[in-house]
């Protein structure tokens, strides 16, 4: 399978998912807890079924936040897989503020190759990856025939937009926001949810995401191939190297998501 079809597979798998949830989403559902004290709800587990489904035509293995995984000896010989997290934000889901998202990627020898970020609510993606350029379409466009619309990278703004976590606040990024400050650099802070902050960085609406509390894989996949496809990444702050995917431990390290990969000078 070369990685045309696995793109328009990706895409296809995202709508159908996102679709699915906002059906919920507008009618009610109930929110249990997890073993690891998360939240899972009726929309997480029907994402994840129809995703699987889906890929399951490309015959590479999925490692979803939402089924069992995978014990990494036999994980490690995976050449490629997809990393997938059905419903991205469950506790935005929950708080009705529609910050959530479906988080679809291709890894190939550790590394995303293809990523894309959907919007249930407001039905829309962004879909790219080193080898592809970055491509935003809406759910109505795209299945009406239309092709995505590439991203263009903008010249760098007079202000540097930091955006973070609605959830997670960190002495860390308070430390980090000082630096730049401390540096001279204007900056404004905005919040948002879930990895719908990768929107923002693909359209250039902001430009550094740092990230000082736990994240899994299948969080920041999508969200580094596409920023890849545009000219940022994805860096881990200790190494100053891009995240890697399929480790035998799935948690991610401390990071820091740049829109231009310049401004990895600040990490």
């Amino acid at each position: 399978m070369d990685l045309a079809r696995e793109y328009h597979l990706a895409i296809q798998a995202a709508i159908e998912a996102s679709l699915a949830i906002k059906e919920i989403y507008s009618r009610g559902y109930e929110a249990i807890q997890k073993a690891d004290g998360s939240p899972v709800t009726e929309a997480d587990v029907k994402a994840s079924n129809i995703i699987n489904q889906v890929l399951s035509v490309s015959e590479h293995p999925v490692i979803d936040e939402e089924t069992d995984k995978i014990p990494f000896e036999q994980r490690r010989e995976w050449k490629k897989c997809w990393c997938v997290d059905p419903l991205d934000g469950t506790k935005e889901f929950i708080k009705r503020n529609g910050e959530f998202a479906v988080n679809i990627a291709l890894i190939e020898n550790g590394r995303p190759t293809l990523g894309v970020i959907a919007s249930p609510v407001n039905e829309d993606f962004v879909v790219g990856g080193p080898k592809l350029g970055v491509q935003y379409a809406t759910f109505q466009d795209f299945l009406n025939g239309a092709k995505p619309a590439p991203i263009q990278r903008n010249t760098k703004p007079d202000l540097l937009s930091i955006i973070a976590s609605n959830s997670h606040h960190t002495p860390l990024l308070l430390d980090f926001l000082k630096k730049l400050s401390d540096a001279g650099l204007k900056t404004e802070l905005t919040r948002k949810g879930s990895s719908l902050k990768f929107f923002n960085l693909s359209r250039n609406l902001a430009q550094i995401y740092p990230r000082f509390a736990p994240t899994m894989e299948w969080d920041i996949a999508a969200g580094q191939a596409i920023l890849e496809g545009i000219g940022g990444g994805v860096f881990d702050v200790n190494t100053k190297l891009p995240l890697s995917y399929n480790k035998e431990n799935l948690l991610n390290p401390h990071f820091i998501a740049v829109s231009d990969v310049n401004l990895s000078v600040w990490i």
